[in-house]
């Protein structure tokens, strides 16, 4: 089960709530005392019109305990009315993920009833503006192990996620699974040389595939885990490069990218930057990687296995 632990002091410094990056220069802080608070927030994810944030907040009052999922809705250019999820339970329920068609809440969570470990769940977008009831996305997906991290691809029937029980390389490798309209497909590694001993989580495409973001660390919960970025080559991702971001560095917990499905330019991460802060993690809002890589990634990761 991961779970981080602040180890720095924090301060509340004014800052203005951004929904949107206008102006970004390098960075700017989501949600100042509505998204992140003096609480612990990580992992957020931004509907495809715009309208609504989901993340996971570590131990903020008003939700069942724990880790929880909380949402807000953008009112007058602000992220308002933040409020924890129905669908929490006393149990860890964290890294939510809204799919790019608005269809599934997806997210991870240790209740009872599952595989074991932290179990991957997604739950269907309802009218009203709620979700429904989570259905655990099954045994060809989850393990006794913990399964962290899914993130919907941008064709609707991938998914990447992290496992440790899966075999692989090391502790957390990144998997991709394919639905194939009943169930999800046996997962397979990442193709290229992501993998390694370390964790490896938090992973997202961009660009329909010919960007990889994710994030590496020795430990996932213990500095340092740093965002990294790599190029499809055609078949694979290569060589995986550090993030340009001033508190993406080797002495800090900087993890979750993820796109803004409203704006493809712009990314959220999570971490502690010197400046603004609001609490012990925060959610900030970034440029996105460039685009180089080649097409052809997302295609080898996702093909169905053989009949």
């Amino acid at each position: 089960m991961r779970s981080f632990v602040a180890v720095l002091a924090f301060s509340l410094l004014p800052w203005p709530s951004m929904a949107g990056a206008q102006g970004l220069s390098e960075y700017g802080i989501e949600g100042m005392h509505v998204v992140s608070t003096a609480a612990g927030e990580g992992h957020a994810s931004v509907s495809a019109d715009g309208q609504r944030i989901v993340w996971g907040a570590i131990d903020r009052e008003g939700g069942a305990g724990g880790k929880d999922l909380w949402h807000a809705r953008l009112r007058d250019g602000r992220w308002q009315d933040a409020a924890p999820l129905a669908l929490n339970t006393r149990a860890d329920e964290f890294d939510p993920m809204l799919s790019p068609d608005g269809r599934w809440l997806y997210f991870r969570s240790n209740r009872r009833g599952g595989h074991g470990g932290d179990d991957l769940y997604r739950a269907p977008a309802l009218a009203d503006g709620g979700f429904g009831k989570p259905v655990n996305l099954g045994a060809g997906v989850n393990t006794d192990g913990d399964e962290w991290a899914p993130m919907p691809g941008p064709d609707g029937d991938s998914l990447l996620f992290s496992s440790d029980g899966h075999g692989g390389q090391g502790r957390h490798d990144i998997f991709v699974a394919h639905w194939d309209g009943v169930a999800f497909s046996a997962p397979t590694p990442l193709p290229g040389a992501i993998n390694t001993p370390d964790d490896e989580f938090d992973a997202a495409w961009l660009g329909d595939g010919a960007t990889l973001v994710f994030a590496r660390g020795s430990r996932a919960n213990e500095a340092p885990v740093r965002v990294f970025v790599a190029q499809c080559d055609g078949q694979a991702y290569a060589l995986a490069e550090p993030m340009a971001l001033s508190f993406n560095t080797a002495d800090q917990v900087t993890f979750a990218p993820a796109p803004d499905w409203s704006k493809p330019t712009e990314l959220l991460v999570s971490g502690i930057a010197r400046s603004p802060r609001a609490g012990k993690l925060d959610i900030y809002r970034t440029v996105s990687p460039k685009v180089t890589g080649k097409a052809g990634c997302l295609r080898a990761s996702v093909a169905p296995p053989p009949r």
